[in-house]
Formats: C-alpha cells, sequence, structure tokens
C-alpha cells in the first residue's frame, strides 16, 4: 500500500485530535504541539483510546501532558542513575584489570579471554578505544588529559593506561570491555554488588539499552525492555518480579539496588519519590509497579 498521507499544519492537528474527543484549549493544544511532534505526543494518548482512534470519554490534554511531563522526569532520573553505575563500573573494572594485569593490557587479546575469537570480537572491541582517544586528540573532542599524556609518554606509547582508557568509554565500550575480561575479573566487579556474573552482565546489557533511549527521549512509562532484566534467584526481595522481567519497574529497582551497593552518596531514591508524588495519577500497573512498591524491601532496604 502506497502511504499517501498529506502533512497537517498544527491547526489541522489539533482539530483532528479533539474530533477524536480530545478535550483541550485550541491555543494550548497548538501551542503543545509546535513544540511537540504529533507522533510523538500522541503516543501518549494511545492508551487513552476507546474504539479505533477516537479517545473515551473525558480524557483531556491536561491528562496527557501530565503524563508527559512525568516520562520526561523519569529519563532525566534514569540518565542521572545510569550515568553513576556506568562510573561506578568503569572504576572497579579498570582497578581490578590493571592489578591482575598492566596498564596497557587490554590491548593485548590474552588478556581478554572471553571474547569469541570466531567472531573477530578483539579486534572490533580495539578499533573502539583507539577511535575515541583519536577524537580526543582531535580540536572538536580535546581531551587535556590525553594531550598531557601523548606530550610526555607519546614517544613510548601511542594509547594511554587503561585507568585513563575508561574515562573515555560510552556504556557500550564499557559492556564490551566487561565481556571480554577473564571470569575473575568479572567477579570482582559482580563482588561489589553481591551478583553472579551472569546477572551483572545481564544489568549492564539492560541500562545500556535504557540508557539509549532515555537519550533518544523516547517513550519509557509503559515501554517494555528489549531485554529482560534477569532477577537474582538467591535474594527473597527479588521474588516480587518474574524470573525474566521486561517492565521498567525492574529498572527502578536495579538502579535503586546498584547505586546503594556503590555507596553513591547521593538520594536518588528521594527524588524518584518526589517525582511519582508530584504526578499522583500515573498508571503504576503500566510499569509494572504495584501501589505499596515504595514500602517494599527490595525499595527501602536495598543494601
Amino acid at each position: 500500500m502506497r502511504y499517501d498521507k498529506k502533512p497537517l499544519t498544527f491547526e489541522a492537528q489539533a482539530k483532528q485530535l479533539r474530533q477524536r474527543g480530545l478535550q483541550a484549549d485550541d491555543q494550548v493544544l497548538i501551542q503543545r504541539l509546535r513544540a511537540t511532534n504529533y507522533y510523538r505526543f500522541t503516543s501518549y494518548l494511545y492508551t487513552f483510546r476507546d474504539q479505533g482512534e477516537n479517545y473515551r470519554s473525558g480524557t483531556t490534554l491536561e491528562q496527557v501532558w501530565d503524563l508527559y511531563r512525568f516520562d520526561h522526569g523519569l529519563r532525566l532520573l534514569l540518565l542521572d542513575a545510569i550515568e553513576t553505575i556506568e562510573v561506578h563500573a568503569r572504576t572497579q573494572l579498570a582497578y581490578h584489570f590493571a592489578h591482575v594485569h598492566d596498564a596497557f593490557a587490554y590491548l593485548n587479546p590474552s588478556c581478554l579471554p572471553n571474547f569469541d575469537r570466531s567472531r573477530d570480537d578483539f579486534a572490533s572491541w580495539e578499533r573502539k578505544p583507539r577511535e575515541q582517544v583519536s577524537r580526543s586528540r582531535g580540536k572538536k573532542g580535546r581531551e587535556d588529559f590525553i594531550v598531557h599524556f601523548d606530550r610526555k609518554y607519546g614517544d613510548h606509547h601511542d594509547m594511554p593506561p587503561v585507568w585513563m582508557m575508561v574515562e573515555l568509554m560510552d556504556f557500550g565500550s564499557v559492556l564490551s570491555f566487561y565481556r571480554g575480561v577473564s571470569n575473575d575479573i568479572r567477579r570482582e566487579l559482580a563482588s561489589t554488588l553481591g551478583l553472579s556474573q551472569k546477572v551483572t552482565l545481564n544489568w549492564l546489557l539492560v541500562l545500556n539499552s535504557v540508557r539509549n533511549r532515555c537519550a533518544h527521549h523516547a517513550r519509557l512509562w509503559n515501554w517494555n525492555l528489549g531485554y529482560p532484566v534477569t532477577i537474582p534467584e538467591r535474594d527473597p526481595r527479588w521474588t516480587i518480579y518474574r524470573s525474566k522481567d521486561r517492565r521498567l519497574a525492574a529498572i527502578l529497582h536495579v538502579c535503586r539496588y546498584w547505586l546503594a551497593k556503590a555507596d553513591a552518596g547521593h538520594a536518588w531514591h528521594q527524588r524518584v519519590s518526589d517525582h511519582f508524588a508530584k504526578h499522583p495519577h500515573i498508571d503504576l500497573s503500566a510499569m509494572g509497579l504495584k501501589p505499596d512498591w515504595q514500602e517494599q524491601a527490595l525499595w527501602k532496604h536495598p543494601s
């Protein structure tokens, strides 16, 4: 079928939404649509549908915008948590790797034995750090600590030590690094969390996916994860979830747990609670949360 829909003016978009049952002041709705792409905005309207493309009686712009603002704040909170988690993972990996091997062993394939040699995973891995270092030497991505290292040690080293290198890594590279290192080094990071290697790897994978979604400003509220969260089997507090859960509630608890174990020193969980309190009409079940979720042991006493 050929797609032949014509673009609508903001005024026509507003008229169409009101014809489908959205209660809204015309000028306010047009302002919202000018600031927010129609398809982005209507993705939050989807759950208000009654039959076909019409909305349930009583659906208001204020309800939809409250949900939109809630989701926006939730993305910022998760980005903040994941940043701290990423820094913690980098720190632990660099520390234990350097003490087991040496400062530059991340460029040696024998020191990353869990990479799949048949797929040449190490070559893909090595290429990424080299690209990141190259960018940090340029005018646009200049990093002073790399420039200083090159000036002082560049006659012997074309790459920085691992504890510098990790500061250039994005989350995807941190995930790849964890995948590649030996099981003993994997266990060092996992042990700081009281988790198995398997669960830690899964959480890094899932959090990387969530971070990418947040960075692209995509809807989170009722989104189901592409990668299910692996639940720690021996901790009874996690029995509130299925063995492999795809709902966003599990991510909130993963962040809460990791931040507590990392002793991050900030009250992220309180800011989450405050955010939910500002939006009391949000459908918690769409996220996999129960009404008393903040009173459960996993949220109140995660460590």
